[in-house]
């Protein structure tokens, strides 16, 4: 008999913020995703809304992180994507408003890369900052990791004063595509205003 899918991640797999909750992408919660939507909300118990996923994080993100998963197994689930719900009380989980994560565990270097996109009706409420903030203390708390970089536009600035906001530093452009390459050294990371470290 199939046994049943685990509905309550694992602490590992599971952080929480003041308004948000993030559940890192396992192989099965990405299959349900590119499947439908509504199959992902099924999984997550929580509704997904209309118009998902947001920004960057399209099918083609979902095919890769769904690839590297399956091909990297269980001990590299929270070093791709996360899904972010909005807190609905003490325990319970509202819509998934985010998507967030990394581009892979650290390499030789102690480098990660961070990413993360917001659904439009969900935009300027802080809601990102409180993101990025976790996904730092998550990269963090690895000891491999001495560097998170991000990539954005210059046009983009919402995310420029979000990173510099974090403590991260632009350290040059880009150029395949051209962007703007910010980092955040260990040594670096800070909490942003009304978002505790505890």
């Amino acid at each position: 008999m199939a046994q049943e899918p685990e509905r309550i991640p694992t602490k590992e797999r599971r952080r929480v913020t003041p308004r948000l909750i993030l559940i890192a992408a396992t192989a099965e919660l990405l299959r349900a995703e590119l499947s439908a939507p509504e199959q992902l909300g099924l999984q997550l118990g929580a509704e997904v809304p209309h118009g998902w996923p947001p920004g960057e994080y399209d099918e083609g993100a979902q095919r890769f992180f769904l690839e590297r998963l399956s091909t990297e197994g269980p001990e590299a689930v929270g070093w791709y994507a996360w899904y972010v719900l909005l807190r609905n009380g003490e325990q319970g989980a509202g819509p998934v408003i985010a998507s967030g994560g990394f581009l892979g565990p650290p390499g030789q270097d102690g480098e990660v890369e961070i990413g993360y996109s917001v659904h439009p009706g969900w935009q300027r409420k802080g809601y990102a900052t409180e993101l990025v903030h976790e996904l730092v203390r998550h990269a963090f708390e690895d000891p491999r990791v001495h560097r998170i970089v991000a990539h954005t536009t210059r046009q983009n600035q919402p995310s420029c004063a979000l990173l510099e906001r974090l403590g991260f530093r632009d350290s040059g452009v880009a150029t395949d595509p051209p962007t703007i390459r910010f980092a955040l050294a260990r040594s670096d990371a800070r909490s942003p205003a009304g978002i505790s470290h505890t």
